[in-house]
């Protein structure tokens, strides 16, 4: 996964914290998580507040 498999992402997310909101995730912890999935691989400087935001509302909309 890269940082703009944003659904991939999400759903990695979602399966791996099931009990967490994604709206009181920090973006400093979503970015750690992320990067700690299995199958993602892209370099840590190619994430930015908007990407996060997009991971955010993708597994918003993944927990519902």
């Amino acid at each position: 996964m890269k940082w703009t498999d944003t659904y991939d992402i999400a759903a990695a997310l979602y399966d791996k914290y099931p009990d967490v909101d994604p709206l009181t995730v920090r973006f400093t912890d979503l970015r750690r998580w992320v990067m700690e999935l299995d199958g993602f691989a892209d370099l840590p400087e190619r994430s930015g507040e908007k990407i996060l935001e997009a991971i955010q509302a993708a597994w918003i909309e993944e927990a519902q």
